[in-house]
């Protein structure tokens, strides 16, 4: 099993993918801590293509991230592809609990980077400001591929409730 989860910005992705993983004894690969190097730096376009390959080389893995530009390598090689579609309310709400808690507790992620409040609110690189500007458009291109034949390899899944993710989680945990 080979798993791909997207979803807009501060839906759940990452803790998702880890329990699915766990669940399937299988590694976790996440992709937002391939990209960001310390200080908040960009990796590399071709490092972080190389990178994503060797981690993707196994026969069973889960993956976490909306890197379209890396879609080729990933949805190529995977089985299924969950996604995580909730509503915006809800995603929104979600962010800005993660960012407020991040900003306080100064919470290490991603190559040792921190949260700040100033980082988190004042800046163009504001998390809710990215989740704002983009959960729409997530929306409508993974409407679309689900629509699509586009890789008819992968098993697609939709969960639109986190009531329904966490059943379908709950479930594979107790069969493992």
């Amino acid at each position: 099993m080979r798993v791909v989860v997207v979803g807009t910005t501060c839906c759940g992705k990452t803790t998702f993918a880890r329990r699915l993983a766990k669940a399937l004894a299988v590694p976790h690969i996440e992709l937002d801590a391939l990209y960001w190097l310390p200080d908040w730096t960009a990796r590399e376009e071709s490092r972080l293509r190389n990178l994503v390959r060797e981690a993707l080389a196994g026969e069973r893995w889960v993956i976490d991230g909306n890197y379209g530009r890396l879609q080729d390598l990933i949805f190529g090689r995977a089985t299924m592809l969950i996604w995580l579609n909730y509503s915006f309310p809800r995603v929104l709400i979600r962010g800005l609990k993660r960012t407020i808690n991040r900003s306080l507790t100064g919470e290490a992620i991603y190559a040792g980077n921190r949260e700040s409040f100033r980082r988190a609110f004042l800046s163009k690189d504001s998390i809710p400001w990215w989740l704002i500007t983009t959960h729409h458009r997530r929306g409508r291109r993974y409407r679309h591929l689900f629509a699509s034949s586009a890789y008819g390899n992968l098993e697609k899944v939709e969960f639109r409730r986190p009531s329904a993710s966490e059943k379908y989680l709950l479930r594979l945990e107790n069969e493992s």
